[in-house]
């Protein structure tokens, strides 16, 4: 690497770890205290959450395709009632959110919760997986989890970061347009997957823990994700992606999932 864009990548680095001075979360069994680069307000995160949700399911309404099944739909809001309560482990906050629930009729596996509790589950997760409660749990408590750490609020963060250092260099250097592209390029490989890999890692930890306070059984997340990778074809390399691999996530799943065994425990008494 030019020795030029080193010292830019190092003093990104730098300037990251300085910002990065508060975070969103208490730790819980699992750690998730993480100090976030937090450049963006949550206020502004939360408004844009909301339209945002509000464009989704209205489109979806409009095509039929909201709520549909009223079987998934009760399944899947009486997980998250039982989720909710979790999240006050980490966030003393998020139990009174705005929070909801909707299935949306998609052959797309996938589920997602913006900023502030706004979630979605797709049918194809549930159909494709043929999903159990348990594996379901998992699902939504690792998007939850992305919710709770504010991931797209420090995404935006980073990128804001990203962007000003990227600009100020190019100057510096007189690279011109092209050459600002291809140091974006650089900086994005270099400090924008491993966030985002790291991030992804964060919310599978909360996520177990979350289920297994809900009394849902944290190995579950193991055998999920073991079908997700049946019904990808596995991930690509773990370098480029934003994801970890299938077999670096379930290795991680694996100790997780027994770390908060005594929780599930615990809630299966009560």
């Amino acid at each position: 690497m030019h020795r030029t864009l080193a010292g830019f990548m190092a003093g990104m680095a730098i300037m990251m770890a300085m910002a990065g001075c508060e975070t969103t979360t208490g730790g819980g069994a699992v750690g998730a205290d993480r100090k976030q680069l937090l450049l963006v307000s949550s206020e502004q995160m939360n408004a844009d959450s909301v339209q945002a949700y509000r464009e989704t399911t209205q489109a979806a309404s409009t095509k039929g395709l909201l709520n549909r099944d009223q079987r998934y739909v009760g399944r899947v809001r009486a997980i998250a009632n039982r989720l909710i309560p979790a999240t006050g482990v980490f966030r003393a906050d998020a139990p009174k959110w705005a929070w909801e629930v909707n299935v949306i009729t998609s052959d797309e596996v996938n589920a997602w919760c913006m900023a502030g509790g706004k979630i979605a589950v797709y049918t194809g997760l549930i159909e494709k997986l043929n999903i159990t409660d348990d594996e379901l749990a998992a699902v939504m408590g690792h998007e939850i989890a992305h919710a709770l750490r504010e991931h797209g609020r420090e995404k935006a963060s980073q990128q804001q970061a990203q962007n000003v250092g990227v600009n100020v260099l190019s100057g510096l250097l007189g690279l011109g347009q092209l050459g600002a592209m291809a140091t974006n390029m650089a900086v994005q490989v270099v400090v924008g997957l491993p966030y985002s890999r790291g991030m992804e890692s964060e919310a599978d930890r909360m996520g177990v823990e979350l289920a297994a306070r809900a009394g849902y059984d944290p190995r579950a997340s193991i055998t999920l994700w073991q079908k997700m990778a049946q019904v990808s074809g596995g991930s690509g390399p773990g370098f480029l992606s934003t994801h970890p691999t299938a077999a670096d996530r379930i290795s991680e799943l694996q100790k997780y999932s027994q770390q908060v065994m005594p929780l599930y425990q615990a809630a299966q008494r009560h």
